[in-house]
């Protein structure tokens, strides 16, 4: 037991065992899905993105896209890339 955190400290994830999908966020409002996704993997940028929006091609492993529908539900499961 580490005597500074009680031994609560989270110890990182292995890059294998990282979440990369969030199926369980659609249809959810953005702002709470985001937060999750946040929780999980504090190291990617989480970008929202609206309808309509026209996107660049190219993966990037750092980064999760948040694609909403009219009303500000998650319209699809936020991937990393």
């Amino acid at each position: 037991m580490d005597a500074v955190d009680g031994g609560t400290a989270k110890k990182p994830v292995p890059a294998e065992h990282q979440k990369t999908s969030w199926p369980e966020v659609v249809g959810m409002a953005a702002t709470p899905a985001v937060m999750k996704i946040m929780q999980d993997r504090p190291d990617v940028a989480v970008e929202v993105l609206p309808p309509g929006t026209h996107l660049l091609p190219g993966a990037n492993p750092k980064r999760v896209r948040v694609f909403i529908d009219g009303l500000g539900a998650v319209a699809k499961t936020p991937r990393v890339g």
